[in-house]
């Protein structure tokens, strides 16, 4: 991934090697779609994260706003806290690691929507167990 400003470049897979291991292809080329990219990407992010991924994903494009939900994905240790009636624990430690990371998913989204990428929040809820990424886009040149 290249070095946004103001973040550092990410050691991990580029963004085309994100989304093509999910089996898809650059918003660029034929056939491919921003939004399938975004989500690929996102799943892929996650995967070499946290060892394991969501199981499914979609995105939407609106305006200056990208939204992202990823079904799965849960760590055994996590399931493993859930079942113990520990939601807060899992949560305060999925959303402290996504800003620790934020960089990585922010990154991908320029690069596949040709966009800056103004703010970035991730959320997670467990009944079922769902992931939502939110991007606020620079708003596009008049």
């Amino acid at each position: 991934m290249r070095a946004v400003e103001g973040r550092e470049e990410s050691p991990q897979q580029s963004v085309r090697d994100l989304v093509e291991a999910a089996g898809g292809r650059m918003p660029q080329e034929t056939g491919g779609s921003a939004r399938t990219a975004v989500a690929n990407a996102m799943v892929g992010i996650k995967k070499q994260l946290y060892g394991r991924g969501p199981t499914a994903a979609k995105a939407w494009l609106l305006d200056d706003y990208v939204f992202v939900a990823m079904e799965g994905g849960l760590t055994r240790n996590e399931e493993t806290l859930l079942a113990a009636g520990k939601e807060d624990l899992v949560r305060e430690y999925r959303l402290t690691f996504q800003e620790t990371v934020k960089a990585s998913a922010m990154s991908a989204v320029e690069e596949l929507l040709g966009r800056r990428v103004l703010t970035y929040h991730s959320q997670i809820v467990f009944h079922p167990p769902r992931t939502f990424e939110i991007f606020v886009l620079e708003p596009r040149s008049q």
